[in-house]
């Protein structure tokens, strides 16, 4: 049977028909009544795009698949298309005629030939046109990229999904579990660097032995966040009157708590909250974290300290101002040995390069987001992204560079990666076996940074071992309504 014969079977005629079989757990149309092939693109076609989330960063990728000129955008969702960067998305794809307001020297978005259909809930999006659809992105806030990508890979089809992966750690699990399920599916996170210079030169060097016997990390992120000056004074979440345009029911997704509309969640400050954002760390640690989460192979953490926390909100609600986060990763075999990562986040709680490893020979505040490696024989310094590392001091480095090994620097784009992946020319950078298992420690990381104090974790288990407040936030439940999408990976 066909995608669309099954669903132009009824509910209640699907039920019916299939009475007969004792023990099915029954589930909602666009789950039950799911095409479970996945999408083949042939080499020659162009990858059939659909994006969710398509304002602000969504937006920004949207045009970057589109520039990659391997796509076709076929679909765009979003609860919001009449906000300003989804209405350039609506008229670059002929949902609309209104050209958007251009401020002075700005040029006309370019207008797409394809033409796209337009939508406000995934979900019908799936249901009218799933067999037209062969890849998703889904850029939407962190609360809601679950259950997009979940449905999507159920329907077969391959996903591209912004970082973090999933907002909690339950939620990572599943669509890990997913994604082994379903090998044949192309998945990537959104973390761009992991396809650029750092990447290749992170390999390129582990293999060759020149990055080797990590034993602590500095990783820092210090810029002014959005909650800051007026975070630690949040009492309850601030509610305005709903705008008319806005599918505000569709945004709040599988949150358990709803929540009324504010320009406080709405756009972009949703990462300031507990519910629905994943704060500094979740927000940069993908960027900076990747390649040494990857190629140190770390795994989990066996223990997590909120070292330093500062601007804490009192009800609960807001992220911090600063922290200071330990993790301590236990030896991963005799050439892999234990390591400590500490995070620093916060406008004044800033981390040091040690002044025997700086060329002024004095410590040096460390400013743009970034890294320290810390080796036995080696230090490396780099930026977040793609950036590539450096040695530290500069005379190190200088020393070595004629026998340092190189690298590819004319690669694919994180985007063109994921999109040739899907036509089977490339393999990903950042599926969601790579990319699930660094989430999941921004997900531990997030739970300390709330909770304060030292956590235990045990990585066979996958749970805390002295809190069980920290248990409950590894996998909180779904509003009621949304449950069906933590079965789906079943």
């Amino acid at each position: 049977m066909t995608f669309k014969q099954r669903r132009a079977l009824s509910r209640r005629d699907f039920l019916k028909a299939s009475s007969a079989f004792a023990g099915i757990t029954f589930l909602p149309a666009h789950i039950a009544l799911s095409n479970n092939a996945s999408s083949s693109v042939s080499p020659n076609a162009k990858v059939r795009l659909a994006c969710i989330g398509i304002g602000n960063q969504g937006n920004r990728d949207r045009v970057s698949m589109l520039r990659s000129g391997h796509c076709d955008v076929v679909a765009l969702c979003d609860v919001d298309m009449e906000g300003k960067h989804t209405h350039i998305a609506r008229y670059q794809h002929g949902l609309t005629t209104r050209p958007p307001a251009l401020k002075e020297g700005e040029k006309a978005p370019q207008v797409y030939p394809n033409k796209s259909r337009g939508f406000t809930d995934f979900r019908v999006m799936f249901d009218e046109m799933g067999d037209e659809i062969d890849a998703v992105l889904i850029a939407t806030p962190d609360h809601s990229h679950f259950a997009a990508a979940i449905l999507a890979m159920s329907l077969g089809k391959h996903v591209f999904v912004e970082k973090p992966l999933a907002h909690t750690f339950g939620q990572t699990e599943r669509l890990m579990q997913m994604a082994e399920k379903k090998p044949q599916l192309v998945t990537q996170m959104g973390n761009q660097g992991h396809s650029g210079a750092n990447y290749f030169q992170f390999k390129a060097w582990s293999e060759a032995g020149i990055i080797k016997d990590i034993t602590r990390i500095t990783a820092h992120m210090n810029n002014k966040r959005r909650w800051h000056d007026w975070g630690p004074t949040a009492t309850d979440y601030p509610t305005q009157p709903m705008p008319h345009d806005i599918h505000w029911d569709q945004w709040i997704d599988l949150v358990a708590a709803e929540r009324g509309y504010s320009d406080k969640l709405h756009p972009q400050e949703w990462r300031s909250w507990y519910e629905f954002g994943s704060g500094c760390f979740g927000d940069w640690g993908p960027h900076i974290l990747d390649t040494a989460h990857r190629f140190l192979q770390l795994g989990f953490p066996e223990r997590i300290e909120a070292v330093f926390r500062d601007g804490i909100n009192a009800s609960d609600l807001v992220y911090p101002e600063a922290t200071t986060i330990r993790f301590d990763f236990p030896e991963r075999g005799p050439d892999l040995p234990a390591c400590e990562i500490t995070w620093y986040d916060g406008q004044d709680n800033r981390a040091s390069l040690e002044a025997e490893y700086s060329d002024e020979g004095q410590p040096i505040p460390l400013k743009k987001p970034g890294k320290v490696l810390y080796s036995k024989e080696l230090v490396f310094q780099g930026a977040s992204h793609a950036s590539p590392l450096q040695i530290v001091p500069r005379s190190k480095f200088m020393d070595m560079r004629p026998s340092l090994p190189t690298f590819p620097d004319k690669n694919s784009s994180h985007y063109a990666n994921f999109l040739l992946a899907c036509k089977g020319e490339e393999e990903p950078r950042s599926p969601f076996s790579v990319s699930g298992a660094l989430t999941q420690v921004f997900n531990l990381g997030v739970i300390t940074q709330r909770l304060g104090g030292e956590l235990l974790f045990d990585a066979s288990k996958k749970q805390f071992t002295n809190s069980a407040a920290a248990n409950a936030l590894l996998d909180p439940a779904p509003r009621t309504g949304w449950e069906e999408f933590y079965q789906m990976h079943v």
